[in-house]
């Protein structure tokens, strides 16, 4: 790793303390060092390093914070919500956050802005909304495993946007018919000449120019390689300068982006509702799960009771019988027939009627 030597750079957790401690934020390190904000975001949770004259830059910014230790200052970003801690006064113990407490953090910090951000992809509001509200639910479901994510706020909105660019949603009665455009002409243009872009342009179109991050962090977030984030970047970048000519400086973009979004007001739903909803729907799959299981046992039980326990052979096939005539169906009589039961109307019947006298 290349870097001064005459200021090393300190751990991670101490690189944000000493950016808050200057009253920076994350965009304006980015602006001084040169590099994105995401990019500033990862050096501070360690998962990558800076290198060369960056690492200069960045190390010098750094050493120019005061070395007392400041108060806890308002979270600028949205950190791993199990680390989340309030400090105290003095030599007072941290007290942790309990889940409930670290997860509406996490959702107050990033609900709003997330929904503002679906609704650039997919240009519904109530899709948009529902979509970040069944992305917080699974994370408040997985959120032993959110909650070390070195970047719970990625793992959120990389959910919910799958959620929202789901193919099934063209199913949904409710879906089939457009939602009323936007007031504004100019942001009515934008939206229509986003949604013309395939559902992976369209993401990488606003996570690198309209979210801000960087092209490997992009790339990451698609599941893409970088070659194929940077064509699809470009591809998108011409279709909309295509479409909108003002729009050809991709600097101009993201504001235009984050304008249509703040123009849509959208809020969010309250994050205990949101808890709620996630205990609800785990618990209405866990009764299906066991009524269904309920129901296997039941059918194999009555199959077992009713099944047969030994061997029947089958009813041998008829045969024919020599000497016998083969039933007749129903139907008029024949000649012959017809003969045969007059003569037996004609003949004296045999029996009782046999023994009485004949009159004289």
């Amino acid at each position: 790793m290349t870097q001064s030597p005459a200021i090393p750079l300190p751990p991670p957790a101490e690189r944000r303390r000493l950016r808050e401690s200057q009253s920076l934020t994350r965009a304006q390190v980015a602006e001084r060092v040169g590099v994105s904000r995401e990019t500033v975001r990862a050096w501070e949770t360690g998962r990558t390093t800076p290198r060369g004259r960056k690492a200069q830059k960045y190390a010098s910014l750094l050493a120019s914070a005061p070395t007392s230790a400041p108060t806890t200052p308002a979270p600028t970003s949205a950190p791993a919500p199990a680390v989340v801690a309030e400090k105290g006064t003095g030599d007072a113990p941290i007290t942790p956050l309990t889940p409930a407490q670290a997860f509406d953090a996490l959702y107050a910090f990033c609900a709003p802005a997330l929904v503002r951000q679906t609704y650039l992809l997919t240009g519904r509001r109530e899709l948009a909304r529902e979509s970040v509200e069944r992305a917080f639910q699974l994370a408040w479901h997985r959120w032993p495993e959110v909650a070390v994510d070195p970047d719970p706020a990625g793992w959120v909105r990389a959910t919910a946007y799958e959620c929202a660019l789901s193919p099934w949603h063209r199913f949904r009665a409710r879906h089939r018919h457009p939602e009323a455009p936007p007031a504004d002409p100019d942001d009515r243009a934008l939206l229509s000449a986003l949604l013309t872009l395939p559902p992976p342009y369209r993401r990488t179109l606003v996570l690198h120019d309209g979210l801000g991050l960087g092209l490997p962090e992009t790339a990451a977030e698609t599941e893409a390689s970088t070659r194929a984030a940077a064509g699809r970047l470009r591809h998108a970048r011409e279709t909309m300068a295509t479409r909108l000519p003002d729009l050809t400086d991709p600097a101009r973009l993201a504001p235009r982006l984050a304008g249509l979004a703040t123009h849509a007001r959208l809020r969010a739903a309250r994050p205990s509702s949101v808890r709620a909803g996630s205990e609800r729907r785990a618990r209405n799959w866990t009764q299906a799960a066991i009524a269904f299981t309920v129901a296997l046992i039941g059918a194999t039980t009555f199959t077992l009771q009713t099944a047969p326990t030994h061997y029947e052979p089958p009813v041998a096939p008829g045969t024919t019988v020599q000497g016998v005539p083969p039933q007749a169906a129903p139907g008029p009589l024949s000649r012959t027939e017809r003969n045969l039961r007059k003569k037996l109307r004609d003949t004296t019947p045999s029996g009782p009627e046999r023994t009485l006298p004949e009159p004289r």
